[in-house]
């Protein structure tokens, strides 16, 4: 039986998308959810040598995207993060979280690995996006913790959806991945959107003095699987 490459998955979306008769005014699509691959290019970074591909969808008009490394063979076991936008850690360097870090420790680890993928999901703040961030921000810079600054601002503690990023790996061929998260939730909800989750991959990094209370919170809060070990001193 012929295993489709990756480079055959991404051919057969696009030409998908280019059959479908609204393009990409994904608004006007009456599908439950419709996910299309609309672009793949050369990725070489300080981390590695990936593809990045690139989504749209009619849930949410936002730009989620794959960073992929090596071909996917069966679609099974994929080493993978999905990681939700972080402006102010990701690009900015903040030091009140961890999502940096925690994004180029997964391209490292899937350069490693040779095979895998980074899902990068547009849910700025746990999905109550930036600017709402960052009054969240002001709300623990007066004493409230994260969880509660998203909901004195009046939303729920967590507002990411996973059914897209589901979709998008199943565009791709994925069947199954080696999540690599702290948090068992992120587990349970990319399993409910049916994507098999064969192993959770711990990926914690030391905390510091700006992000300690931050990790506690998703720790006690969250239910996310932290130990909260410092860094060996050298």
């Amino acid at each position: 039986m012929h295993t489709p490459e990756i480079s055959e998955i991404i051919a057969q979306n696009m030409e998908e998308l280019r059959a479908c008769p609204l393009g990409m005014d994904c608004d006007k699509c009456a599908k439950d959810i419709c996910v299309a691959v609309v672009s793949v290019a050369d990725f070489p970074t300080k981390y590695g040598h990936f593809k990045i591909i690139g989504f749209v969808n009619n849930r949410d008009r936002k730009d989620h995207i794959v960073i992929l490394k090596g071909d996917l063979g069966d679609g099974e076991n994929l080493l993978t993060r999905v990681h939700s936008a972080c402006l102010t850690g990701d690009a900015l360097g903040s030091l009140r979280c961890d999502c940096g870090p925690q994004l180029h420790r997964a391209l490292e680890r899937i350069e490693k690995e040779g095979r895998g993928a980074v899902l990068y999901h547009q849910e700025e703040g746990r999905g109550i996006g930036l600017v709402n961030k960052l009054r969240a921000y002001a709300l623990q810079d007066a004493g409230y913790d994260t969880l509660d600054a998203n909901v004195a601002l009046g939303f729920k503690a967590d507002e990411r959806d996973y059914r897209i990023p589901a979709e998008m790996l199943r565009r791709l061929g994925v069947k199954s991945v080696r999540l690599m998260t702290n948090n068992p939730e992120k587990v349970n909800d990319m399993e409910g959107n049916g994507i098999r989750v064969t192993e959770r991959v711990p990926h914690e990094l030391p905390p510091h003095e700006h992000d300690r209370n931050y990790l506690e919170t998703k720790r006690e809060r969250f239910g996310h699987l932290l130990d909260l070990f410092d860094a060996p001193e050298e």
